[in-house]
C-alpha cells in the first residue's frame, strides 16, 4: 500500500506508526489524510479513561495537556504516512508548543476532532497548526513543532 493510497488510519495502522499504547494512546482514528498537508484525528472521549478518576471525580474534564498530546499523536501519524515509514521504528519528540489556548472543556462523551495542518515538513523537524474541535466548537488551538527520529 502506498502512502498516497491511505485516506484513513485505523487503530491497527496507527499502532504501526507511533509507539503509544494504552493508557497513553490518545487517538482512535485518523481520517482525511493528505500526505505532507494535513489530517483529522478522532479521539472518542470515554468516562473509563484513567485520568478521569482524579481529574476531577465530581466533574470529569480531559486534561488540556492530553488534548495537546492527542493533537501531536495525530500529527505523528500524518508524518509517518508522509515519510512512508509505516512499520518502522519512528519516535516523535515535542520541540515546542506555542500559542496554545484552551477554549472549551473536553468531557466524557465528546468526540474530539484533531485538525492538524503542516506548516513545515519533509525533514526531521516538522511544524503544525492544530485545532481540537468538539462539533463546531473550538476546544484547543496550538502551534506544535516536533522532531522525527527514525531509529532503524
Amino acid at each position: 500500500m502506498t502512502a498516497e493510497a491511505i485516506t484513513e488510519a485505523d487503530i491497527h495502522l496507527i499502532q504501526r506508526i507511533i509507539p503509544h499504547r494504552y493508557p497513553f494512546l490518545m487517538i482512535d482514528r485518523v481520517v482525511g489524510i493528505v500526505r505532507d498537508k494535513g489530517c483529522v484525528g478522532i479521539k472518542n472521549v470515554t468516562f473509563n479513561e484513567p485520568h478521569f478518576t482524579g481529574h476531577f471525580p465530581a466533574k470529569p474534564i480531559m486534561p488540556g495537556v492530553l488534548v495537546v498530546e492527542a493533537m501531536a499523536q495525530a500529527a505523528a501519524v500524518l508524518v509517518g504516512i508522509s515519510m512512508d515509514v509505516v512499520g518502522r521504528d519512528l519516535l516523535t519528540y515535542f520541540l515546542s508548543i506555542d500559542a496554545c489556548r484552551f477554549r472549551r472543556m473536553v468531557v466524557p462523551g465528546d468526540v474530539l476532532e484533531l485538525h492538524m495542518t503542516v506548516k513545515r515538513g519533509g525533514g526531521r523537524i516538522w511544524k503544525f497548526d492544530g485545532r481540537a474541535m468538539v462539533g463546531d466548537q473550538l476546544a484547543c488551538e496550538a502551534e506544535i513543532a516536533a522532531m522525527m527520529d527514525l531509529r532503524d
